[in-house]
């Protein structure tokens, strides 16, 4: 988990994920090492942040946005019925 100062946000999830992130973290969130929901959210969000980088961006950080220039939310029903085809 990063060591700087949290800056916040919420990632929302379906029912039924967010059940599964509960019961994951319940279940090995202990065994590795996590100390909270936040900090397994936070690990899993950064392995694929990295993952973007090395695929999207030559391996590089990109600029940092500030808070409130990216969307937030989910989908519409019509964003996501146009995404699954």
């Amino acid at each position: 988990m990063s060591k700087a100062k949290p800056e916040s946000f919420s990632p929302y999830f379906a029912t039924a994920d967010a059940g599964q992130v509960r019961a994951a973290f319940a279940a090995a969130g202990h065994l590795e090492g996590y100390a909270s929901i936040s900090e397994l959210i936070e690990a899993a969000t950064l392995k694929e942040i990295r993952r973007l980088q090395r695929r999207h961006n030559n391996g590089k950080p990109w600029e940092p946005l500030p808070p409130g220039s990216a969307r937030t939310g989910r989908r519409s029903k019509e964003e996501e019925a146009r995404h699954r085809q």
